[in-house]
């Protein structure tokens, strides 16, 4: 799945007023009930953004992240990557992440760590990382997220969205 939209991106690195730069990027997928909620909480995020213009905020979504997401994330400042998870306490968990020395990618999937790293060897960028991820319960295909993922989403939401708007304070969020 390609990014969605006009051009699947919003703002960027041009007029955000010195705010640092942030790429939030959603995956997962839609069409396996809670494994997309990465990609519904991008959507809502980027609305939200749109409808208060907030040109330091740019979103991407996928399937699943791929090494062509270095390019992206190096134009970025901050890489908040969003994703259910299975294994976790509710509704959601929010850490530091970096590049990691062990690049591992198959033909399936890459991690954001991974990511991370081809951004730093391949185009010199060492954008902040944070990983978001949200609770899901159920993984079955051509079924809607289930009401309990959807609230975890809507947790996440409401507190993800003051750190977007301050993306100093999202730099120190998380950071240990």
């Amino acid at each position: 799945m390609s990014s969605t939209g006009s051009s699947g991106r919003s703002g960027g690195s041009g007029g955000s007023g010195g705010k640092p730069r942030v790429l939030v990027y959603g995956y997962g997928n839609p069409g396996r009930q809670d494994d997309g909620v990465g990609i519904a909480l991008v959507d809502e995020l980027e609305a939200w953004a749109l409808a208060a213009a907030r040109p330091w905020l740019t979103f991407d979504r996928n399937y699943q992240l791929n090494a062509e997401d270095a390019l992206a994330a190096s134009g970025h400042d901050v890489v908040v990557f969003l994703d259910a998870s299975r294994d976790q306490e509710e509704p959601f968990r929010f850490t530091a992440i970096g590049p990691s020395d062990a690049v591992s990618f198959s033909t399936h999937a890459m991690s954001p760590e991974s990511v991370l790293a081809l951004c730093r060897d391949l185009y010199g960028a060492r954008p902040a990382g944070r990983l978001l991820t949200i609770r899901g319960y159920s993984w079955e295909p051509n079924e809607a997220m289930t009401a309990r993922a959807r609230g975890n989403l809507e947790a996440a939401k409401a507190w993800l969205t003051p750190l977007l708007d301050s993306p100093k304070r999202l730099l120190r969020a998380g950071a240990s």
